[in-house]
């Protein structure tokens, strides 16, 4: 939901080209879904899908390695949760630069937001700071690349009014940790999402086997 709404914004001034990763994730199949859908409702026929599953190899996150669960959510919870994919975003990261150099681009858009990053290490403004002088000193001299962060400092119901102020299409995103059929309202990712409509008092379109009131 956070890739789609950002991907609304960088439409506004740029031509869009698609990166989506699959590392092994559980709910890859309806990831992958999402974004094809996504990427015909803007038009975008410049796509590039990449798969890492050297990271379900690695294991260590319910994401990846079915032997540990997906924790239903605790939205209260301080700490590391268990589905952190080890360093997962600056994989993804690396991957897009490549691309984005071959293809001329100079801005990389990730829907990459603060609030989640009390869990996640490399959601952090400072994390994608330290990316960007990454970038200036491992490509070309004459390559300008910068990775932009639109949302970051966004809350859920701040970016879902955004989004709806943009007519993105909601209905069209996947945001469950745990299911690739009907979302399951449980895991933190669920509960994140619902909070967030609650608040921004917009319905969620999608359909969940429960929808719990945050």
């Amino acid at each position: 939901m956070d890739s789609l709404v950002t991907a609304a914004i960088a439409s506004k001034e740029h031509k869009l080209a698609f990166l989506h990763v699959n590392y092994g994730q559980r709910t890859e199949k309806r990831e992958l879904k999402a974004f094809n859908d996504i990427a015909v409702d803007f038009g975008v026929t410049q796509k590039l899908v990449v798969d890492i599953t050297y990271l379900s190899q690695i294991g260590g996150s319910s994401l990846t390695d079915k032997s540990i669960e997906v924790d239903n959510a605790d939205l209260n919870f301080e700490g590391i949760p268990a589905s952190y994919v080890p360093f997962r975003n600056a994989n993804m990261l690396s991957i897009a630069v490549s691309w984005a150099e071959i293809i001329g681009a100079e801005k990389i858009y990730i829907g990459a937001v603060e609030e989640d990053s009390s869990g996640y290490p490399d959601c952090r403004k400072v994390f994608y700071d330290a990316f960007n002088k990454t970038i200036e000193l491992g490509t070309k001299p004459n390559t300008n690349i910068r990775i932009e962060t639109p949302i970051i400092d966004m809350k859920k119901h701040e970016i879902i009014k955004l989004g709806a102020e943009l007519n993105v299409p909601f209905e069209l995103s996947w945001s469950c940790y745990k299911n690739e059929d009907i979302a399951c309202g449980e895991c933190d990712s669920c509960a994140l999402r619902l909070r967030g409509f609650q608040l921004a008092g917009i319905d969620d379109p999608i359909v969940y086997t429960k929808r719990p009131i945050f």
